[in-house]
């Protein structure tokens, strides 16, 4: 039983990833269920969050999302019996890959499936689900008549936040990074009911002509945007950032700019500097900066009921088509390989999932 690792030998060195032969698993413990995984998703590693919390080894195992069926259970487990459908994301510290036939997992880690759903969509849709939910919910809950600009909104994760924003009655903004991804953006349409687009406005900036500030201040009649959920920012001058980088995401002053008052900003940026100047505008609109960590969840277990329930929700949705997940065709075990060096260099549009 083969399963999927992925070793750095020295710091700054490009990630390698090998298969490595299981004959046993560990010890069952009683809360463990164990799981023939049928699909897993793949995310890149964050090699310097792992160094921050001290998980940094010489094997890290690869794939966390994971769709499979129950096969055992432990004696206290209380939520699972054999046969049933589950999905999870193993957490940070785990020994266990998901790229491997059949894994052990604690019971607390683990949600129902619903069984019309494929397991490639069930294990691809998790985690931009948990983020657009830890945006959309926790960090700022958006509500009918809310204002949402979904930065590269044609991404998996801009694609659930966009998803979720619309479903909760909010106006979407989003910008695209070519013209195939505007075009994708505009042929968005909710899974039932009325047939409007699911973006109000597609802001394609990959050739540098559009204002995205000016654009965001005229579809909302100069008020401004009430969530900004970015993919990245800039946070320099043109000439100090590569041109690519410079050209796609806007810069932190136009963020500020197209933010109306009591505005949120939602940043996946986790080395943002605000500068006097920033936090006075941001004081005077009385708007708030937060940072976007999925990771929050496995890091502290104190509200493991709202992460399950969460899990749930996800499935929920994703069973009633209101989440239609951009996910790459499914990919077989032997190029889960190739597939994940793809992903580990941001250079995957759609989200990849392996198939066993």
């Amino acid at each position: 039983m083969k399963a999927l690792y992925a070793q750095q030998n020295s710091p700054g060195e490009e990630m390698a990833f090998v298969f490595q032969e299981r004959e046993n698993l560990p010890p069952s413990r009683d809360h463990d269920v164990k799981v023939q995984v049928r699909a897993c998703a793949l995310s890149r590693l964050d090699t310097k969050l792992l160094a921050e919390i001290k998980l940094k080894k010489e094997l890290v195992p690869v794939g966390r999302e994971i769709s499979g069926v129950v096969l055992e259970v432990g004696s206290k487990v209380t939520f699972f019996q054999p046969d049933d459908e589950v999905v999870g994301i193993l957490p940070l510290d785990s020994e266990e890959s998901g790229v491997c036939e059949i894994i052990l997992v604690h019971e607390h880690y683990l949600a129902h499936k619903p069984q019309k759903l494929c397991w490639a969509e069930a294990a691809g849709t998790l985690r931009d689900g948990l983020r657009a939910y830890t945006a959309l919910h926790y960090l700022a809950p958006v509500s009918p008549g809310t204002s949402v600009l979904v930065l590269d909104g044609a991404s998996p994760f801009g694609t659930i936040a966009i998803q979720l924003a619309q479903h909760r009655g909010a106006k979407v903004i989003s910008t695209a990074h070519s013209l195939e991804d505007k075009q994708y953006l505009e042929r968005l349409r909710p899974a039932g009911g009325v047939r409007q687009p699911l973006v109000a406005r597609v802001m394609d900036v990959s050739h540098g002509k559009i204002d995205v500030a000016e654009s965001c201040l005229e579809e909302t009649g100069g008020l401004g945007v009430d969530i900004v959920l970015d993919a990245g920012v800039r946070l320099y001058s043109a000439e100090d950032e590569p041109a690519s980088r410079c050209q796609l995401l806007p810069h932190k002053h136009d963020i500020i700019t197209l933010l109306g008052v009591g505005g949120r900003w939602i940043t996946t940026e986790r080395n943002l500097q605000l500068d006097p100047p920033d936090s006075h505008s941001l004081f005077l609109k009385g708007a708030t900066v937060s940072f976007l960590n999925e990771e929050v969840w496995n890091l502290s277990n104190v509200q493991q009921g709202k992460y399950l329930a969460i899990l749930e929700d996800i499935m929920d949705k994703l069973s009633n088509g209101i989440f239609r997940p951009q996910l790459d065709e499914p990919i077989p075990l032997y190029e889960a390989k190739v597939s994940m060096e793809i992903v580990q260099k941001n250079q995957a549009r759609k989200r990849q999932v392996i198939q066993f």
